[in-house]
């Protein structure tokens, strides 16, 4: 994917999921009505995923598993996991 492909966007139920990659982080953002989450990797994609509760907030936690972070940002929200679109630009994060 090049830079003029990114950011790539997904929504669905009211939460709008926004991939882009930035100098050093690979960042996957969701907004909605409740709130925000984020998950974060480096760019060359191979470390854990660090959730925080917006793109350049405090890190919350680190997980192996993309599963894991998703359901970690969906609590976030206040929503299920199987709510947050994912673009698949963003499908591969995690280890």
């Amino acid at each position: 994917m090049t830079d003029s492909e990114l950011p790539v966007e997904a929504s669905a139920d009211g939460i709008t999921a926004t991939y882009r990659e930035t100098a050093d982080e690979r960042l996957l953002t969701f907004e909605s009505d409740t709130g925000s989450a984020a998950i974060a990797q480096n760019i060359e994609g191979y470390a854990m995923l660090k959730v925080r509760p917006t793109a350049d907030g405090d890190e919350l936690e680190r997980y192996y598993g993309f599963d894991m972070a998703l359901d970690h940002a969906a609590e976030l929200l206040g929503r299920s996991p199987h709510d947050l679109p994912v673009p698949e630009a963003a499908a591969d994060m995690g280890m």
